[in-house]
């Protein structure tokens, strides 16, 4: 690996744990540029999903003041979350780099739908919250398990789905309900790379690179995140997973 091309992948690093910390696309930027350099897709998922960990932390930290009080609630969910992505990473490991390959690209698109559409998702939101502080239903329980399942396989956008559901069914400050997004997806890449670490094949030169960018930018996007024009952080992102899908699905 070149020097240009490590600077990339930490820059790329620093502008995914922003943007994980603000709305929850990171990995948008960081698979893509993995796979620019020429790394296998699933390689590239796995040391991505490794790398941003630290930044992941760094996000939660920088949101802790909106964390008092949601201990409970937290333990709760970050269970069903660990066991979630627990069966993805497994489920990612079962399958053929081929299923992959063929997955993700769906996946990607996926995500950046949910990225373009956030804003009408958390009026969506919003507007449904009112009056509740439904933490222990059952449906908010499950989507909780399931979009860490899809965090523990690949992940782009799992923030999205996150603080769609607890925006839904919580009645609390949007910031709060971040703040929590942000741990338990937290939960989701630490447990999954906990299972990559042992049993796939991790670049670990990469990990470094991506866990220095993305701490950093997990702090500075706490931070200062929210001052960025939303509309075109949107389509950035979503330009870069759309390019990213095309290169899985025809290169």
């Amino acid at each position: 690996m070149g020097a240009a091309e490590a600077l990339a992948i930490f820059a790329a690093g620093v502008a995914a744990g922003g943007i994980n910390a603000v709305v929850g696309s990171g990995s948008l930027i960081t698979f893509p540029t993995l796979l620019a350099f020429g790394f296998p897709a699933v390689i590239a998922n796995v040391s991505n999903n490794v790398g941003l960990v630290s930044g992941n932390v760094s996000g939660a930290f920088g949101y802790r003041r909106e964390l008092a009080g949601q201990r409970g609630r937290l333990l709760r969910l970050g269970v069903l979350a660990a066991a979630g992505s627990l069966a993805g990473a497994i489920l990612l490991l079962s399958l053929p780099a081929s299923a992959f390959t063929l997955i993700v690209p769906v996946l990607i698109l996926i995500s950046c739908v949910l990225v373009i559409i956030q804003p009408r998702l958390n009026a969506w939101t919003t507007a449904r919250r009112a009056g509740r502080r439904a933490d222990g239903s059952p449906v908010l329980a499950a989507g909780v398990f399931g979009s860490a399942v899809y965090g523990g396989y690949f992940g782009a956008a799992q923030g999205v789905l996150v603080i769609g559901l607890l925006g839904s069914f919580l009645d609390d400050d949007l910031q709060r309900v971040n703040a929590a997004k942000n741990v338990l997806v937290t939960i989701v890449n630490a447990t999954a790379a906990v299972v990559f670490i042992f049993f796939a094949h991790v670049n670990w030169i990469v990990v470094l690179l991506i866990a220095a960018g993305s701490t950093a930018g997990g702090l500075l996007g706490a931070r200062v995140g929210r001052r960025l024009p939303p509309l075109a952080l949107r389509i950035l992102v979503a330009a870069i997973g759309v390019i990213a899908a095309v290169k899985l699905i025809f290169f």
